[in-house]
């Protein structure tokens, strides 16, 4: 009986280049853009070719494309609230997630001792690697291309980094809005801790002027206080939300 012909590897690149969604002209540039210094620096035979020119490049490429994206998505949003989002979805832990969801750290090239601490896990890495190949595709093809990718990898990210921001900025915007239309900041009251001692559910009221405006729970008093105002937020202000 002969033995079936093994399946051919597939191509690192090529698999990355899937994952990425372009196909590079030069393959060269993707291989830079995951050459980590440390790597750079046991290889002395590859010169200064490793990705944090590229790093420097994306970066840019990211704010102008993710600037203009959010501007058309939510023209009513005022300047301060369109950096707020902007600087969300490009700073590192964000990045670095996109980076784990295109499967980048597999590709890194990295030094021996920056591999064995765990360098293919660490966010700085991760975040680094990403704007390094926006900044090759960038390169390797025109602004117009590189935007394409990129809404593409931002495209079903927006949405939550735009929710995560408004609770996280409720209990603050709640009470310029109280002071500002009827000169009273809001009260918060817990009204029960319940659970064992590793697993609480706080539940936290927020009241304004002896009138309760709404109540939320969650795993900690702060978290249940600003679920209880962006509920709060959400009856007083409609009008408000971009």
């Amino acid at each position: 009986m002969k033995n079936e012909p093994s399946s051919p590897t597939p191509n690192p690149l090529s698999v990355q280049q899937e994952s990425l969604g372009y196909r590079f002209n030069n393959p060269g540039l993707l291989t830079r853009a995951m050459t980590h210094s440390t790597f750079r620096v046991e290889h002395p035979e590859i010169g200064n070719e490793d990705n944090e020119t590229l790093e420097f490049l994306g970066d840019a490429v990211l704010d102008l494309v993710i600037g203009a994206l959010l501007l058309s998505l939510y023209p009513s949003m005022t300047e301060g609230e369109l950096t707020k989002l902007r600087s969300a979805l490009v700073q590192e832990q964000h990045l670095s997630i996109v980076s784990q969801y295109l499967h980048l750290g597999e590709f890194l090239l990295l030094g021996k001792g920056e591999d064995q601490s765990g360098g293919r896990q660490k966010s700085s890495i991760l975040a680094s690697a990403y704007e390094a190949v926006i900044g090759a595709i960038f390169l390797d093809s025109d602004y117009t291309t590189a935007q394409k990718i990129v809404e593409a990898h931002f495209h079903d990210r927006i949405g939550a980094a735009r929710q995560s921001i408004s609770i996280g900025d409720a209990k603050s915007t709640l009470q310029e809005l109280t002071q500002d239309k009827f000169n009273a900041a809001p009260q918060y009251i817990l009204d029960k801790a319940e659970g064992p001692d590793h697993a609480k559910t706080f539940t936290v009221s927020v009241h304004l002027q002896g009138r309760l405006l709404a109540s939320a729970s969650a795993r900690n008093k702060k978290a249940a206080e600003q679920k209880a105002a962006a509920i709060a937020l959400a009856h007083l202000c409609q009008p408000c939300q971009p």
